[in-house]
């Protein structure tokens, strides 16, 4: 029985969020419980296993010592890293941009622009604190649309990635002649074309919600492209998590991008990227495959599993 006075589920984070405890055995001694019934108690507290909270906080950590200019070695070595590959991949899947391309010296923009999803409100708060926002419960299944927003941004890094095994010729190659997904778009006929408009669909909706210019198109080749994915990605996850805080879902947005413009529920818009993402990714999937490069599903269930290992 908990003494009066005494905040057990506060005990239980500050286990979890010690620096010297770098596993559930550590956690779980330092709350003098075993690390079955630690893992059940802080899951039911705080609706996430202590390992998937630890790793959310202390990178939410890293990604704002890193907008401070601190090195990414360092920031590597601080959040517990053997290496600094290890680090960045871990980093990168989180955010969808490498810890390298992270901007640093300037000051935030928002309090939350480090904060990755989180089910329950807990966030790293500089410079060394644990803050529980005021933002209002997801609802209506904000929580699924957010994992499908995160597991877009990382599927989509990911196929870039495996895009530069392919030599130049079988990356253009024509394999679907005539292809054209959306009449706006264009032809979507090559492993290079479905990949890029997969990162101008991305950049086009996160000018418009900004209420940006229109965006400059870069390169399509696949180190362009992934320079373009790390810097629209944390812009797209950002504006996202945005709508979701205040339920903007149903507000309307007018896009003046459009000629002439035109006015589109956010929720939409949002929906539309997820279902034209999902279609191209599974499509260059189907195309990596049939050029020899070994690809996964792309299933978020997979994802979600190796993720909150």
């Amino acid at each position: 029985m908990t003494p009066p006075g005494r905040d057990r589920l506060r005990e239980l984070l500050d286990a979890v969020l010690d620096e010297d405890n770098r596993s559930l055995a550590d956690m779980a001694g330092d709350a003098y419980a075993s690390p079955f019934h630690f893992s059940r108690l802080v899951s039911g507290g705080a609706g996430e296993s202590p390992v998937a909270l630890r790793r959310r906080v202390v990178l939410e950590r890293a990604a704002w010592q890193l907008r401070q200019g601190a090195r990414v070695t360092d920031v590597a070595l601080a959040a517990g890293y053997e290496s600094v590959e290890g680090f960045s991949r871990a980093f990168a899947r989180a955010y969808g941009h490498t810890p390298g391309s992270v901007p640093g010296g300037g000051p935030p923009r928002s309090r939350d622009e480090h904060w990755l999803p989180a089910p329950n409100g807990l966030h790293f708060h500089p410079p060394s604190s644990l803050l529980v926002s005021d933002e209002p419960q997801r609802r209506g299944g904000d929580e699924v649309t957010a994992l499908l927003v995160q597991h877009g941004v990382e599927d989509t890094r990911a196929l870039l990635e495996l895009a530069g095994d392919l030599d130049p010729g079988e990356y253009r190659r024509v394999r679907g002649p005539g292809q054209v997904l959306l009449p706006w778009d264009g032809a979507e006929e090559s492993v290079a074309a479905v990949l890029e408009h997969l990162v101008w669909t991305l950049e086009v909706w996160v000018a418009s919600l900004e209420g940006a210019d229109t965006p400059v198109r870069g390169g399509d080749d696949p180190a362009a492209l992934l320079d373009r994915h790390d810097a629209v990605a944390p812009r797209w996850l950002a504006a996202v998590r945005e709508v979701s805080r205040r339920g903007a879902w149903g507000d309307r947005l007018v896009d003046a991008l459009c000629e002439p413009p035109e006015s589109f529920l956010v929720g939409s818009v949002v929906a539309h990227v997820l279902t034209f993402s999902a279609h191209r990714r599974l499509l260059a999937r189907h195309w990596l495959r049939e050029a020899g490069v070994p690809v996964d599903t792309g299933d978020p269930i997979e994802w979600l599993t190796r993720r909150t290992r």
